[in-house]
């Protein structure tokens, strides 16, 4: 019998390069956590630069567990992992709420080895508990995320520095529409391998562009071994706060929820349906891959959506061509040279392709929101009611200012927010009592809600 395509091992030059593919697709959504949380603590472009390597390090270390698999470890599905956006805001509000900032990434590491080791322990059971987190639920969670880091591209876009005198100068923004116009353009008339990877080269572009204008500064790759290793706790040993961990258990569950969503999708493209015991496999992955990160400096690790979309694009379904490239992330990330590359450019630049990256994101939630049966009064309210109290920390940031700096760190999170309202509502509105009897209309996280038995059917198509 035939292997599966999924485990079809293609011949090495294709592997390498269809592998490539799958790195220049993801390869800006890897190091822009790392440049967010770098950015909040102040570090020094050094640090950054070692930051982000390690970043796409355990990125590839991830992808090797879940393509490849250990015993009951791994969906051994083409998934590509790195790391979570999710995470970003809860952590830049660590940050935030951390009066010494070198003790910001400790605490953040702390956090996510607990968090990914409660959710390793949590896998077999969170498979089970799915019907709790539909489209009306991960729309909403997705969505915020991608609202959440929109600002943050914003902040790219005016420069690095709020304090210097050309901080939000036409020269800035200027450099960010033109990034923001090639990336478009890419994305327009360009086909296959450019076309996936416009973003990438809109960064080269962009920063090529900058240099006239004195935006580029090529230091960090001057300064850069060639060779190196993320050495474990670069940054300083864990440090284990509650209210950390509480914040990042959350991150947890929506990043759960996300690969559950994730690897059902996968699973119907590439025709290996996945049933419990794969879902439970693919998010042991995720969350040990998630604990080990930080030995290596990493952050908190989940599968990236945006390659699902290149596995149904190419029909190459083989999870040996992801895997090879977990082996192109591990490489970039022993060479603090390539990985200092992201270094040089500018802010303003980043910004400009961080609209496109972080709307995407955005837009994906609504894309899921479309299969959340809205024309259900109860899901109406649950998407509004959840989006609005995500979007406090955004649209008014003193919100809770007179509530401890503990609890903050999880109210200044959007998604944090949003995410328990969304789930609470939904329990609310749809399982319990007499909402329950319309919950079969929504508990299924890739599906869109039917009509009720007893409504009536629109007229056929004449």
């Amino acid at each position: 019998m035939a292997d599966h395509p999924v485990d079809e091992k293609l011949p090495a030059l294709k592997m390498a390069t269809t592998g490539l593919q799958h790195v220049a697709a993801m390869y800006a959504g890897v190091v822009a956590p790392p440049l967010i949380v770098g950015a909040a603590i102040g570090l020094t472009a050094t640090d950054l630069t070692f930051l982000t390597g390690a970043c796409l390090f355990t990125a590839g270390l991830a992808t090797f567990l879940q393509t490849l698999g250990i015993w009951k470890i791994g969906a051994r599905l083409p998934f590509v992992n790195g790391v979570t956006f999710a995470g970003v805001a809860p952590m830049t509000a660590i940050v935030a709420s951390t009066e010494d900032k070198s003790d910001a990434l400790p605490v953040i590491f702390g956090a996510v080895i607990v968090a990914g080791l409660l959710g390793f322990l949590a896998a077999p059971v969170f498979c089970k508990a799915i019907r709790f987190f539909p489209p009306v639920v991960t729309g909403t969670v997705i969505t915020l995320i991608g609202i959440s880091l929109l600002p943050v591209a914003f902040g790219w876009a005016q420069g690095p520095n709020p304090a210097a005198h050309d901080y939000g100068s036409a020269t800035n923004l200027g450099l960010a529409a033109i990034t923001l116009l090639i990336v478009l353009l890419l994305r327009r008339f360009t086909t296959g391998f450019v076309k996936q990877i416009a973003v990438l080269l809109g960064l080269v572009i962009g920063t090529l562009i900058a240099i006239p204008f004195g935006a580029t500064d090529f230091g960090p790759v001057a300064d850069a071994a060639v060779i190196g290793f993320p050495t474990p706790f670069h940054f300083g040993a864990p440090q284990f706060q509650l209210a950390a961990i509480i914040s990042m258990c959350v991150v947890m569950v929506v990043s759960m929820t996300e690969s559950t969503a994730d690897m059902l999708a996968l699973g119907e493209i590439v025709e290996r349906p996945a049933d419990e015991r794969t879902i439970a496999a693919g998010l042991r992955a995720d969350t040990l891959g998630s604990a080990v990160s930080p030995l290596f400096n990493g952050f908190m690790c989940s599968a990236f959506a945006q390659n699902i979309g290149l596995v149904a694009m190419t029909k190459i379904r083989s999870r040996y061509v992801v895997a090879a490239g977990g082996g192109f992330l591990v490489l970039m990330g022993l060479c603090p040279m390539a990985a200092s590359l992201i270094a040089v450019v500018p802010r303003p630049v980043l910004g400009g392709a961080g609209v496109v990256l972080f709307g995407s994101v955005a837009a994906s939630g609504i894309q899921t929101l479309v299969r959340a049966a809205l024309d259900k009064d109860n899901n109406v309210l649950i998407v509004a009611v959840s989006l609005a109290v995500g979007i406090i920390p955004i649209t008014a940031p003193e919100f809770y200012h007179a509530f401890p700096e503990t609890a903050r760190i999880v109210l200044d999170s959007g998604i944090s927010t949003g995410c328990v309202a969304a789930v609470l509502l939904n329990l609310v509105f749809n399982h319990l009592g007499s909402g329950g009897r319309d919950a079969h209309d929504v508990t299924h996280p890739m599906e869109a809600g039917e009509e009720l038995t007893n409504a009536p059917k629109a007229p056929a198509a004449s």
